[in-house]
């Protein structure tokens, strides 16, 4: 019996120090630090070097847990029912949407890039995310324009997380004109 509560215990544990230490390269990230060293997320998470390598042996892990906690954070913003009635209105709340997940995402999705052509899992997700994305798109287009495939693939590049964050950080626009030359890009293909 204590030796079920002792396994528990360490499962516990175990499973606590994996969350600090996905939290810590989430705060790195954001920080700017897209690759960071053992030493730093040890520092970062408040935990040991030798534990970061036996809780992570394989990198597949980290991204797992990294985009357990990101999904945790958008997932309220990605699946609130449209409040808009017309389909224009709900695009431009797909707008607004799309900034506030892009813009917390950002830091994160940067460096899982940095990282993706090495881990199948990041590969799998980032697929499933850009087909879940543009099937949301799509689905709040009128049927009349969901054959126009010109136009569905241009809507879907223009609104597209590469999309922002080149408005973000290459161009360096402030949040609200990144938005606003977004709606401006809307216009010009819904048109």
């Amino acid at each position: 019996m204590s030796e079920a509560i002792e396994t528990d215990g360490r499962r516990l544990r175990a499973d606590e120090s994996r969350r600090r230490i996905a939290l810590a390269m989430l705060d790195l990230a954001r920080a700017g630090e897209i690759s960071p060293s053992a030493e730093q997320v040890a520092e970062q998470a408040g935990v040991g070097r030798r534990t970061v390598f036996r809780l992570f042996n394989d990198m597949d892990g980290v991204y797992r847990e990294m985009h357990a906690v990101m999904v945790e954070r958008i997932t309220p913003v990605f699946v609130a029912p449209f409040q808009a009635t017309t389909w224009r209105a709900k695009v431009d709340e797909l707008i607004e949407r799309r900034a506030r997940m892009f813009e917390e995402m950002r830091p994160i999705r940067t460096a899982g890039d940095a990282h993706r052509h090495r881990s199948a899992f990041l590969q799998s997700e980032h697929k499933r995310l850009t087909k879940l994305q543009r099937d949301t798109l799509v689905g709040l287009l009128p049927a009349s324009m969901r054959g126009d495939d010109e136009r569905i693939e241009a809507l879907d590049l223009a609104l597209s997380f590469e999309s922002w964050r080149r408005l973000r950080q290459e161009q360096r626009l402030p949040v609200k004109q990144a938005i606003a030359v977004w709606r401006r890009l809307a216009r010009a293909l819904l048109d």
